[in-house]
C-alpha cells in the first residue's frame, strides 16, 4: 500500500453487513486491493471505510464493486435535483459532467424536458455538495421530496416578454413584409436603434447571463449562439449607423440590421414559451398521480373520530371513508360494502365492487357506500407511491440512443462557432463585403440549434411513458421501452397468466383402501402455510374438515410441497415429482390421463413408498386471452406457452386460446432455458408472468411483464407492470412502445437533419438571419409537438368501443 499524497482525495463508505473485526479486516483488504487506492481504514463502530485514492485510481464503481463482491453492501441514495437555466443538450451534458465530479457521485442523468436530475450517490454525500457543483457550472438547483416532484414541474415561462419584444420588433419588421407588395418604408435608424436596443439588451438578457456562464465554464449551449449572433448583427448595425451619422448628406441612409437582432430574439423568445408549454404537458401523467394523494384522513382512535394529515397514519390505523372521498391509504376492508373507482391507478374503467376482507389501494375514489379501512401501508410504501416512483424513473432515464445525441452534443456548440468563423472569413476572401459576410456568419449562429437534439428523446419517453401509466401500464426504464418495440416472441406463464389463477378442486380420487378425507385432509395440512393458488384451493375444499398439523414443511420448486403430517414423510405434487420418485400410479394412471386431457391439473399425494391419491383442479382461462393472443398475431408477433402445469391441461389451454407452441411440465430454470435458447436463436423475447417461480424467466427475458398482484419478485423482476390482470394490455404495450420509438426517431431524424440542412444554406447565404431564426425557434416546438402526438394513442379496446 503506497502512502498518501497531498493531492490523494477522500472517499467515505458507507458499509452495511458487518458485525466483527474480522469484516473490518475483510473490507479494508478488498479495498486496498483495487488499483489507486493508497490508505482504507474501516470503523466498526460507526461502520463507515474511509479511502484515501490517488489520481490513477479506477472509478467508484470499482470500490463499491469490490465491497459487494465481499459479501458486504455499500449504502447509496438517490437524489433528485431541480435544475434552472438549462436551454439545450449542451447545457444538459455539462450539468452531468459537473455532478459526475463530485466525490461519490455513481450515477446522474439530467432530463432536459423536465430540467430535473436524478444522482445516484453514496450515502455520505451531501446534497449540499451537489447544489454547489450544479451552481458552480452555472445552474443554480434545489433538493426535490417526494411530495413536491410533481408541483417541480418546469415553470410556465411568462407570456410578457414575448409580447413586449413582438410589439418593439413588430415596427421593423412589418415593412419587410410590405416590401414584395410595392412598400418600401422602414423607420429611421434612430427609432430602429430605440426600439431594438431594450429588445437586445432587457428582454435577451437572458442569453448573455447564460452564455456567460457557459463560458465560464468553458462550454457553450444555444444561448451564447443567440447572444453571440445578434450581438454582431446589433454591432454591424450600430457601427453602419454611426458611420452614415458622419456622411449626412451624402446619400440615403445605409441598410440597418436592427430588425434582424430584435426578430431573433423575439423568435427565441416565442419559441421557449411554446416549448416551456408543451413540455408541462408531457408531466400531465405523473402531475395526475400526485393528484391522487389525499391530504388528510378521517380515522378513529380509541373510539373517537378525529380528522389528521395523511402524514400522521400509521399501520394499523382505522382510516373512515365517505363516498366520494378517496381513500388516503393502502389497507384492508373490515366493514362495509362499495364500489371502488380505480380507473387512474389500473386503467380500468368501471368501478369494483370490493367488501370486508378485500384490499383497497389509497389514491382509489370511494363511490358509494361509507367504508372502514385497516391501513396495512403508509407513505412511500404504498402502492400509488411505487407507482409514482417507477414512472419518475422511467421518464428520468436516457435510452441508449441518447448517448449518441450526447456525444454530438458535447461538440455542436464549438463546431457551430468554427463554421461561423469560416463562413465569415470565406466570405471575405470571396467577396470582400464585410457586411455581408458578417450577416451570413450571424445566420450561421442563430440557425444552429442544439435544443431539438436535446428534447428529441426525453420529449417521446415521458409522454409514451406517461400514455402507458394512463392506461395501467407501468414502464420500468427508457431501456425497457426501447426493447419492446423491437419484441417478435411473447412467452407467457400460464396459471395466473393466462387463466385466472382461481382453481377449484374438482375432483380427489384416492387409491385403493384409501379414503377421499383422508386424502384432502392430509393434501390441506401440506398445503397449510402456500399461499399458491392450488393451494388455496386445496385449503377452501378441506373447510369443515378436522386438518392435522404438519412439520418439516418444505416446498420443492417446481414439484410441489413436503412435509410430515402424522408421523409420516408426504408429498403433494406434480407429475414429475411422481416419475422423478419411480412410483407406480395403478389404476389411477388412466383416470389421471383422462383429466390432464380434459384440461385438468392433476397434483399426486404420494407416500414414500407408494401413491395415496390424487387430486385434480379446475381453472378458467381469462375471459381477455384469446382476444390478447389474436391481437398479438395481428402484430406478427409470435406466441409460446411455458408451464409447469401436465401436458393434457397445457395443451387444452393453448388450443383454446390459439396457442400453437405449448411446453409444459418445465420447472422455473427450465422456462429461463427456453427464454434464452430463443434468444440465442435471434428472437427478441418478452415473458409474461405473475409468480415466484416466474422470477428466472422474466430476469432471462429481453424484456418481462409483470401482472400486478402477482409475487412481488416478479414486478421486481420485470421490465414493465401490467397493473390489471388484462392481458390485452400486452399488445398494447408493445404497440404503445412502437410508435414511441418511432417518435423518437422521427425525432431525431429532425434534429439532425434540420441543422445538417440549414446550417449549410446559412453559411453559403441563403438564409437571412430573421428566417433562420424563426427556423432554430420552429425545430424545437415542432419537435416537443411532435412527441406530444403520442397523446392521442388509444388503446384497441377504446378505439373498438362503440
Amino acid at each position: 500500500m503506497s502512502s498518501p499524497s497531498p493531492s490523494d482525495s477522500t472517499l467515505r463508505l458507507q458499509i452495511e453487513g458487518m458485525s466483527c473485526a474480522s469484516c473490518v479486516g475483510r473490507v479494508e483488504k478488498v479495498l486496498r486491493a483495487v488499483p489507486g487506492v493508497a490508505r482504507a481504514d474501516v470503523n466498526l463502530a460507526t461502520e463507515q471505510a474511509t479511502v484515501r485514492a490517488g489520481t490513477d485510481v479506477q472509478p467508484l464503481e470499482a470500490l463499491v464493486g469490490a465491497v459487494r463482491q465481499a459479501g458486504y453492501g455499500v449504502a447509496t441514495t438517490e437524489h433528485r435535483l431541480q435544475i434552472e437555466g438549462m436551454t439545450c443538450a449542451s447545457c444538459v451534458g455539462r450539468v452531468e459532467k459537473a455532478l459526475r465530479r463530485v466525490p461519490g457521485v455513481l450515477q446522474a442523468s439530467v432530463n432536459l424536458a423536465s430540467e430535473q436530475a436524478t444522482v445516484q450517490a453514496l450515502s455520505t454525500v451531501e446534497p449540499q455538495a451537489l447544489l454547489a457543483a450544479t451552481a458552480a457550472a452555472g445552474y443554480p438547483a434545489h433538493v426535490l421530496s417526494d411530495a413536491g416532484a410533481a408541483a417541480a414541474a418546469p415553470a410556465g415561462a411568462p407570456w410578457w416578454p414575448v409580447a413586449v419584444a413582438a410589439a418593439l420588433t413588430l415596427p421593423m419588421v412589418a415593412p419587410m413584409l410590405g416590401q414584395p407588395f410595392g412598400w418600401h418604408w422602414m423607420p429611421p435608424g434612430w427609432v430602429q436603434l430605440l426600439l431594438a436596443t431594450p429588445v437586445q439588451f432587457w428582454l435577451g438578457a437572458r442569453f448573455y447571463r447564460a452564455g456567460w456562464a457557459a463560458l465560464r465554464a468553458r462550454s457553450g449551449n444555444m444561448d451564447l449562439l443567440v447572444a453571440l449572433g445578434t450581438s454582431a448583427a446589433y454591432g454591424l448595425s450600430l457601427y453602419l449607423l454611426w458611420q452614415s451619422a458622419g456622411h449626412a448628406g451624402h446619400g440615403g441612409e445605409p441598410h440597418l440590421y436592427f430588425e434582424a437582432s430584435a426578430a431573433v430574439i423575439t423568435l427565441v423568445l416565442l419559441g421557449k414559451w411554446l416549448e416551456q408549454r408543451a413540455k408541462r404537458q408531457t408531466l400531465d401523467a405523473i402531475r395526475a398521480l400526485h393528484a391522487l394523494r389525499p391530504t388528510r384522513a378521517r380515522v378513529r382512535r380509541g373510539g373517537v373520530e378525529q380528522e389528521i394529515a395523511v402524514e400522521q397514519l400509521v399501520v394499523g390505523d382505522l382510516v373512515l371513508v365517505r363516498p366520494g372521498d378517496r381513500i388516503a391509504v393502502d389497507g384492508e376492508i373490515v366493514q362495509g360494502q362499495t364500489h371502488v373507482d380505480e380507473s387512474l391507478l389500473t386503467g380500468e374503467s368501471l368501478p369494483v365492487a370490493k367488501g370486508p376482507g378485500e384490499r383497497v389501494t389509497g389514491g382509489a375514489i370511494n363511490a358509494e357506500g361509507a367504508i372502514e379501512v385497516r391501513t396495512l401501508a403508509v407513505g412511500a410504501e404504498t402502492q400509488l407511491s411505487r407507482i409514482i416512483r417507477m414512472v419518475e424513473s422511467a421518464q428520468a432515464a436516457k435510452a441508449p440512443i441518447q448517448r449518441l445525441v450526447d456525444r454530438v452534443s458535447a461538440v455542436f456548440v464549438p463546431v457551430v462557432l468554427l463554421i461561423a468563423l469560416a463562413t465569415l472569413a470565406g466570405w471575405v476572401v470571396y467577396s470582400g463585403d464585410w457586411e455581408q459576410a458578417l450577416v451570413n456568419a450571424v445566420a450561421v449562429l442563430v440557425i444552429a440549434c442544439p435544443c431539438a437534439l436535446g428534447l428529441a428523446t426525453p420529449t417521446a419517453i415521458m409522454a409514451g411513458t406517461g400514455v402507458a401509466a394512463r392506461h395501467g401500464i407501468l414502464i420500468k426504464d427508457a431501456q425497457a421501452l426501447e426493447t419492446a418495440h423491437a419484441v417478435t416472441l411473447v412467452a407467457f406463464d400460464k396459471t395466473g397468466t393466462l387463466t385466472e389463477g382461481k382453481p377449484s378442486v374438482v375432483a380427489v380420487r384416492p387409491a385403493a383402501s384409501e379414503d377421499a378425507d383422508a386424502v384432502l385432509r392430509q393434501a390441506a395440512a401440506l398445503q397449510a402455510s402456500s399461499s399458491h393458488p392450488l393451494a388455496l384451493a386445496v385449503r377452501e375444499r378441506a373447510q369443515g374438515l378436522a386438518v392435522p398439523a404438519v412439520q418439516d414443511a418444505q416446498a420443492l420448486p417446481g414439484r410441489g410441497v413436503q412435509g410430515t403430517v402424522e408421523g409420516r414423510v408426504l408429498a403433494l405434487g406434480s407429475t414429475r415429482l411422481l416419475r422423478e420418485r419411480g412410483l407406480d400410479a395403478g389404476a389411477l394412471a388412466n383416470e389421471a390421463q383422462q383429466l390432464e386431457q380434459s384440461g385438468r391439473t392433476v397434483s399426486w399425494l404420494l407416500a414414500s413408498d407408494r401413491v395415496l391419491g390424487l387430486l385434480a383442479f379446475g381453472d378458467s382461462v381469462k375471459p381477455s386471452a384469446a382476444a390478447a393472443i389474436a391481437r398479438l398475431n395481428a402484430l406478427g408477433i409470435q406466441t409460446l406457452m411455458l408451464t409447469g402445469d401436465n401436458r393434457g391441461a397445457a395443451q387444452a389451454v393453448g388450443q383454446a386460446l390459439g396457442i400453437t407452441r405449448v411446453q409444459a411440465e418445465m420447472l422455473p430454470e427450465h422456462k429461463a432455458q427456453v427464454v434464452q435458447r430463443e434468444r440465442d436463436a435471434g428472437q427478441v423475447v418478452a415473458f409474461v408472468g405473475d409468480g415466484l417461480n416466474d422470477g428466472p424467466a422474466l430476469a432471462a427475458a429481453s424484456c418481462g411483464f409483470a401482472m400486478a398482484g402477482g409475487a412481488d419478485v416478479a414486478t421486481e423482476t420485470a421490465d414493465i407492470t401490467l397493473m390489471r390482470g388484462d392481458l390485452r394490455l400486452v399488445a398494447d404495450a408493445l404497440d404503445l412502445s412502437r410508435r414511441t420509438s418511432a417518435k423518437i426517431r422521427q425525432n431525431l431524424w429532425w434534429a439532425f437533419g434540420y441543422n445538417a440542412l440549414g446550417i449549410p444554406l446559412a453559411a453559403l447565404g441563403l438564409l437571412n438571419p430573421v428566417i433562420a431564426g424563426g427556423a432554430m425557434a420552429l425545430s424545437s416546438v415542432s419537435v416537443v409537438g411532435n412527441a406530444l402526438l403520442l397523446r392521442r394513442w388509444r388503446s384497441v379496446e377504446e378505439r373498438t368501443a362503440p
